[in-house]
C-alpha cells in the first residue's frame, strides 16, 4: 500500500483529495493545523468507507515542528504521493497591502512547500517511485487584483515545480503543480456568486473539489509517469 501526505487535508479540496486516493488504495496521512478536527472527520468519513487513513498536525510554516512530525511518519516508511495543499489567502491591493499579509501567505504556500518536501526526498528517492503534487492557482498564471502575495507565492511553487521535476526525473519521481480556478468552496461563495461565475468561466459553472481531486489521483498514478514538470490547469476554460 503506497502511503500519501496532504497538507491542507482538513479543507475542502484537500479532504476531496484525501477521500479519492484512499479510494485508490493509498494509506492517506490527512494534515491539518488550525483545522485538525476536520482532518479527524475526514479520517472517519475514510475509514466508514473502507479506506486506510489518520489525521496528522504540525505547522508547515514552523520548520523544526514539520521536521519532528515527519520524522515520527517516516519511522513507518517513506512517503511516496505528497500532495503540496497547504496555502492561505490575505486579499489585498498591494498599496494598502501590509508586510505581514506578505510574508504570512508566502510562508504557508511557498516556505511551506519546502519544509514539507524536503525531508520527504530521500527516502522517497530510495523507492525509486514518487509523485508530488503540488496545488498551484490560475492566479499564478493569470495575475488577480488583490492577490498580488497570493499569486507570487503560487508562481513561485510553480517554477519550483518545474526545477524539482528536473532533479527528480532520473528517480522514478515525476513533480507537477496542478492550478485550479474558481472551485466550489464556503470561501469561493462568499466571494463569487452565480452571476459572475458565468460571466467569468466559459463553461458556467464553478468546479467541484472532486474534480480536482480526481485529477490528483491520476496524476499519482502508474498512468501519469510520463508527464512531470507540468502545470496543469482545472478552470473550466476561464484561460
Amino acid at each position: 500500500m503506497k502511503r500519501a501526505l496532504v497538507t491542507g487535508g482538513s479543507g475542502g479540496i484537500g479532504a476531496a483529495i484525501c477521500r479519492k486516493l484512499a479510494a485508490d488504495g493509498c494509506h492517506v496521512y490527512v494534515h491539518g493545523y488550525s483545522s485538525l478536527q476536520k482532518a479527524q472527520a475526514t479520517v472517519a468519513k475514510i475509514i466508514a468507507a473502507g479506506g486506510s487513513a489518520q489525521a496528522i498536525a504540525f505547522d508547515v510554516v514552523n520548520a523544526e515542528q514539520t521536521q519532528r512530525a515527519l520524522q515520527s511518519v517516516l519511522e513507518e516508511g517513506a512517503i511516496q504521493v505528497l500532495v503540496n495543499n497547504a496555502g492561505i489567502h490575505d486579499d489585498a491591493v498591494m498599496p494598502g497591502m501590509n508586510a505581514r499579509q506578505w510574508s504570512s501567505v508566502i510562508d504557508v504556500s511557498l516556505n511551506g512547500f519546502f519544509n514539507v518536501t524536503q525531508p520527504l526526498l530521500l527516502p522517497m528517492i530510495g523507492k525509486r517511485w514518487g509523485r508530488i503534487i503540488n496545488i498551484s492557482s490560475v492566479a499564478a498564471i493569470n495575475g488577480n487584483r488583490g492577490q498580488t502575495n497570493y499569486a507570487a507565492a503560487k508562481a513561485g511553487l510553480q517554477g519550483a515545480t518545474k526545477s524539482l521535476a528536473l532533479e527528480l526525473a532520473s528517480r522514478g519521481i515525476t513533480v507537477n503543480a496542478i492550478a485550479p480556478g474558481i472551485i466550489e468552496s464556503a470561501m469561493s461563495e462568499n466571494v463569487f456568486d452565480k452571476d459572475t461565475i458565468k460571466r467569468l468561466v466559459p463553461v458556467g459553472r464553478a468546479g467541484k473539489p472532486e474534480e480536482v481531486a480526481d485529477l490528483v489521483v491520476f496524476i499519482a498514478s502508474d498512468k501519469a509517469a510520463y508527464i512531470s514538470g507540468q502545470i496543469i490547469s482545472i478552470n473550466g476554460a476561464m484561460i
